[in-house]
């Protein structure tokens, strides 16, 4: 592709991003920030993990951003019971005597993992491989995912009780980790205006899959300054207590920081938000709009901060200054 091709591509992403918008926002109110945080990370090819309480819409938002994309949509309720074949798939003896592949509902381009939290680390990890891998594994065979594949799982941060919480290195996998806050006063009187009032809203398709992964191609070959990459580095290296370019707060309240993804998600997040706010080149103002949900999941506080009071949010805001 020449320069002005990929030019017009762009603006056509940020129409579509705008169109998208607009149709999500006939079912989900007051979550602008969240749906933009979602799409980024769906633009960028990676996963989101949402924290929020129960009834703040996460599997409607879900299912209606897999109607505006026309993508393949499956729920996957994780319980302690739930084995890995449960969700990959299993191989069944068919009447000719040969065996058989039943795909598992993982075989989809968006998964709703709900309260990714309350299953065993055994099924975690399964879902965990084929985040990564973009393929599962069953009886020494490969099966390719479809593409585009992004996973939003839930956890409730209320309930602890009976839960497996992830990994640290697990939880590296996702792009993203969004919390979702209550709605305002005004966006809870539109939502329950709309909810009880018998009102029903079609929800276009936007974007077919096809035009998704060639987005999401466009957008890895975004330009992007030195002096942005650096910043996005630079941020990442800073939450790393006792190393060269740590910063007096991680030294002071970190226990671990963010490893490399972390950079590599600043920077193609940073890509994807300069594209749909109309820009053709990120600057630090974009890796700045996206590091909160990236670093949040990636840094691990000590006890000084705990007995402080200090957030990860307010380290992170520091490392940001």
């Amino acid at each position: 592709m020449n320069f002005i091709t990929e030019v017009e591509a762009a603006n056509a992403l940020k129409s579509k991003y705008d169109a998208l918008l607009s149709e999500i926002k006939k079912k989900i109110y007051g979550q602008d920030d969240i749906i933009k945080q979602v799409l980024i990370s769906i633009f960028s090819n990676g996963h989101c993990l949402l924290v929020g309480v129960p009834g703040l819409a996460k599997t409607l938002l879900v299912n209606t951003i897999s109607q505006a994309l026309d993508l393949k949509y499956q729920r996957i309720q994780f319980t302690p019971d739930l084995m890995p074949s449960d969700i990959i798939g299993t191989e069944i003896l068919n009447s000719d005597r040969q065996f058989k592949f039943i795909q598992g509902p993982l075989f989809a381009n968006i998964i709703l993992a709900d309260e990714i939290n309350r299953t065993p680390p055994k099924t975690q990890s399964a879902l965990l491989e084929a985040m990564q891998e973009k393929e599962v594994t069953v009886n020494g065979k490969n099966y390719q995912l479809d593409k585009p594949f992004f996973v939003l799982a839930t956890q409730n941060p209320i309930e602890q009780e009976g839960t497996y919480p992830l990994p640290e290195a697990q939880l590296d996998r996702f792009m993203f980790s969004i919390y979702l806050d209550y709605p305002s006063f005004e966006d809870e009187i539109s939502i329950v205006e709309n909810t009880t009032s018998g009102k029903t809203f079609e929800i276009e398709t936007i974007m077919s899959a096809q035009e998704i992964s060639y987005y999401q191609s466009l957008i890895q070959k975004v330009p992007i300054n030195r002096n942005v990459l650096e910043y996005a580095v630079n941020l990442a290296a800073k939450s790393r207590p006792n190393t060269e370019y740590a910063s007096a707060i991680t030294n002071k309240y970190i226990n671990w920081g963010a490893g490399p993804r972390a950079s590599q998600y600043l920077v193609i997040g940073a890509k994807a938000h300069a594209i749909i706010s109309g820009k053709y080149s990120p600057d630090i103002e974009d890796v700045k709009a996206v590091a909160v949900s990236i670093l949040r999941h990636r840094i691990m506080k000590n006890y000084k901060a705990e007995a402080e009071g200090v957030s990860i949010e307010n380290i992170i805001e520091e490392l940001l200054k």
